[in-house]
Order: structure tokens, then C-alpha cells, then sequence
């Protein structure tokens, strides 16, 4: 396990930028549509607790990406710096996640399941909470084909059985649907990570009996099943979209029990709090859903915030970033380690770098081989991959915490 720099204090580190050049003729084609729709999304987006805790609440604040705002915090290397600011030396290890580990859970990777691609930021909406920092004006950070084809070719010298597809939305790739259709052919378990409220674009509209024809499992954003909650932390008007696309959804098999058209929730909380337990809220939001509005779905998963990105920005706003970074390293929970995604998922950027998880490539923490050298898809090696150190940072105590929390849920 490789701990970074920064978990220790604050040193400078390089920014690197691509070369690849991305062809957006496509993607320019989508972009009127994205702002149409993002328009009311980025009116009020308020983070506020369900039970009504005003000091965690979020004030009106209009979500716009960190880059489009030229903020701080759009440097990686800033956030790495405030986190790092923060004064834990009253949590365990003082706040140090690495040493939290040591000799006792080690964290070593695992068999290769999960090749996570994460295609592009660009996005229709602008949630208040986003850790990717996407967008309708992140245009430029969007894989282009060669790129794609080169995960391809190291997806086939993998025995990964899923492939997960994030952005952004990743949907609004011109490349999306050549992907899907190339991996679907190799016989792997397809997953779309879905805002929802892209597929009610116009050039979407045939996209879920497309998903449904290919076996494409949907994992949805959706914070809560009451709209005040959703509208809260995702933009006015976003739960009435999103159950709208639900509906789309349920009209062609997804969420009735049909391993080949699973819908999955996924939920974040509200606030600067803890998931719930995912298996009582899996419930609650199963009646809520059918009973208010007659929607079906297969599994919740729930997941902790991620102090990065806007969620940082938010934490330090509302004045709850030292007591939640307390909070996360306080509730660390040992059970959780051997099921982190960080040993079973490689995490592939737009531009071809290679991550341990989709929060390490937000905050530009690249894989870490034995012999130093940087990882591109390009030099895709199974075995460096195998032997590399696990690279870790403060913000690894989000999916320690409590139950745990993976791209795939609750982790005990």
C-alpha cells in the first residue's frame, strides 16, 4: 500500500495534462441539448439533512463545475492541500490512513473483477455533491475511440466479468453506445451508471429498450424517493425527471426481477452524514416508490460522500469539513477493508490513465507499479497491475466508514 504524500502534510506535486486530442464534432452536436436541460438543474442545488438539521443544510448556492468557476478546488493538488490542512490529531492515527492500516489490514490488490472506464465529464447536470466535478462545459475531457479501443484490448487480457461505464453521463459520449455493443459481444456483464434524467434528451429517447436489448444493468443516481431531498442536493425539478425516466425504464422490464434488465438506485446522503443502513432503506424506498408513484426497481446501494471535488467545497462552506473528516476516521471499520474496490477494480480514465478507484482518478492519484513507472492503458500489463501498491490518502476513510461504501454499496 502506497500512502501519499499528502496524507502526511502538504508537498507539491506535478499536474499532468494529456495530449490526447479528442474529436468533439459529436458531442457539440449534443451540447444544446445538455444545456436545455441543465438549465433547471443548476437553479437551487441544496444539500440539506432528512431529519431536518439545519447547521448541515446547504444555502442556495447554484452549482456550476469548480472549472467553469475557476475555483481552488479545481486543483487536485489544492484539495490534496486542504485536506491535509485539516487537524485530526485527536482521531485514530491521527487522521492517517495508511498507518491506520498497517501490518494489521493490508491492502493489497485482489483478482481483477471490475474494469471501471470512466469515458468523459460531460454532463448534463451540475449536482451540488459531484466528485467528478461534471458538467454541461466539460467538453473536453471525453474518450475518444482509439482510447476506447485500447481498453478493449486490455479488457481481453483481463478476466474481468463487468465492465462499469461512468462519467459525467457517460450516455453523452458519441463512443458510449460502440463500447457497450463491443463489450456486450465479449460477454460481459454491461453496467451504465445513469443520471436519469439524460435519457429524457431527445437523442436519448430510444436508450432504454437499447439497454434492455444489450442485458445493460442501470445504476441510477437518485439521493432519496421524496422530492424534496432529490430537488435538495441535484437541482429543482430533478426528481419529477428522474421518476419520469424510471417509468421509461420500467415500461421496457427493468426492475421486475430480471437479471438481464437490473435497475439498481444508488443513493447518497443528503447531508454531511453517514449512509443508513442499505438494507432497511432498500425497503423503505421500495414501498415509497411503488406506493407514490408506481415504480419498481431490483436493489438500492448507498454510498458515503467523498470529501472531494464539490463536496469539499460544500463541507467548507457550511462549515462541516473538520467534523466530518472526524466523523469518517472515527467511524473507521475494519470489516469494510477487504471488500474496498480499490483491490478488485481498475479505474480507467478519459484519457487512458489507470487508477485504483474512480476517487483516486478525481484527485490524480495514479496507480503506483513497483518499478515507478506511470500506467497508461496503452502499456496495459496485467502483471504490474498485480504487483502494484495500492495508493491511499485521508479520503479513503469515506469507504471505511460505517458500513462501507464501494461502487457497489454498503460493504458489511
Amino acid at each position: 500500500m502506497q500512502s501519499h504524500p499528502f496524507e502526511g502534510g502538504f508537498r507539491g506535486i506535478e499536474i499532468r495534462r494529456s495530449n490526447n486530442n479528442v474529436s468533439l464534432r459529436s458531442t457539440e452536436i449534443l451540447k444544446t441539448e445538455v444545456m436545455e436541460l441543465s438549465e433547471t438543474h443548476s437553479k437551487t442545488n441544496l444539500l440539506s439533512n432528512p431529519e431536518a438539521v439545519s447547521e448541515t443544510s446547504l444555502k442556495g448556492t447554484k452549482a456550476t463545475s469548480l472549472f467553469k468557476r475557476h475555483s481552488p478546488l479545481a486543483s487536485t493538488q489544492y484539495q490534496h492541500s486542504v485536506l491535509a490542512d485539516i487537524d485530526l490529531s485527536n482521531t485514530l492515527h491521527k487522521g492517517n490512513f495508511a498507518q491506520t492500516l498497517a501490518d494489521q489490514y493490508p491492502l493489497t490488490p485482489a483478482k481483477l473483477e471490475i474494469f471501471q472506464i470512466n469515458i468523459g465529464k460531460l454532463c448534463n447536470m451540475s449536482c451540488r455533491h459531484c466528485h467528478v466535478d461534471a458538467g454541461p462545459d466539460r467538453t473536453q475531457e471525453n474518450m475518444n475511440r482509439e482510447t476506447i479501443d485500447l481498453c478493449l484490448r486490455a479488457l481481453d487480457l483481463t478476466e474481468a466479468h463487468t465492465v462499469d461505464i461512468t462519467g459525467g453521463a457517460p450516455e453523452l459520449n458519441p463512443q458510449f453506445r460502440y463500447l457497450v455493443d463491443q463489450c456486450v459481444a465479449r460477454g460481459k456483464h454491461v453496467i451504465d451508471r445513469c443520471n436519469l434524467t439524460v435519457l429524457l434528451l431527445p437523442r436519448m429517447e430510444d436508450l432504454p429498450q437499447w439497454f434492455a436489448d444489450r442485458g445493460v444493468e442501470i445504476v441510477c443516481s437518485l439521493p432519496h424517493y421524496r422530492r424534496r431531498n432529490t430537488d435538495a442536493q441535484r437541482g429543482d425539478g430533478t426528481f419529477e425527471k428522474s421518476i419520469a425516466a424510471l417509468h421509461l425504464l420500467n415500461a421496457v422490464g427493468y426492475g421486475q426481477d430480471d437479471p438481464k434488465r437490473r435497475l439498481t438506485l444508488m443513493s447518497n446522503p443528503v447531508g454531511a452524514f453517514l449512509t443508513s443502513n442499505q438494507t432497511k432503506l432498500e425497503q423503505e424506498w421500495k414501498t415509497g416508490l411503488q406506493k407514490n408513484y408506481g415504480i419498481e426497481f431490483d436493489r438500492l446501494i448507498t454510498l458515503n460522500n467523498m470529501p472531494i471535488s464539490r463536496y469539499l467545497e460544500w463541507l467548507e462552506q457550511s462549515g462541516n469539513l473538520q467534523t466530518y473528516l472526524e466523523l469518517l476516521v472515527n467511524s473507521f471499520n475494519p470489516a469494510t477493508v477487504n471488500g474496498l474496490m480499490c483491490r478488485n477494480t481498475l479505474s480507467v480514465s478519459w484519457d487512458g490513465r489507470l487508477y485504483d478507484c474512480d476517487f483516486n482518478q478525481m484527485l490524480d492519484l495514479e496507480c503506483q507499479p513497483i518499478d515507478l513507472q506511470p500506467m497508461h492503458i496503452r502499456d496495459f500489463d496485467p502483471i504490474r497491475l498485480a504487483e502494484r501498491q495500492i495508493v491511499t490518502g485521508r479520503h479513503c476513510f469515506g469507504c471505511t466508514a460505517g458500513a462501507g461504501s464501494s461502487c457497489g454499496g454498503a460493504l458489511s
